[in-house]
């Protein structure tokens, strides 16, 4: 016989920016250490580098659309609460 199931835990929501900067910084760094190497790059290792401005566009582009993307979150449940509460009232 199965145990029943335990309860999921609560959701907890933090600020997803703080860790996009993070990796954001780290392709930065990496970037810079790539393109301080110069000359003693391999040529067969240059694409690192542009794997690198990839990480660091994609951070950024991570970076800014968390805050819209809980801004319509929170939209969306607004809205669902409204409907919600508009059919409660109508008899």
């Amino acid at each position: 016989m199965r145990k029943p199931r335990r309860p999921d835990p609560e959701v907890h929501e933090t600020d997803y920016r703080v860790p996009a900067a993070i990796g954001t910084g780290a392709w930065a760094v990496a970037l810079i250490v790539l393109l301080a190497m110069g000359d003693s790059l391999p040529d067969s290792e240059r694409w690192w580098i542009g794997v690198c401005a990839t990480g660091i566009a994609l951070g950024v582009f991570g970076f800014l659309y968390i805050p819209r993307l809980f801004r319509k979150r929170e939209e969306t449940v607004e809205r669902a609460a409204e409907r919600i509460e508009d059919r409660s009232r109508t008899p």
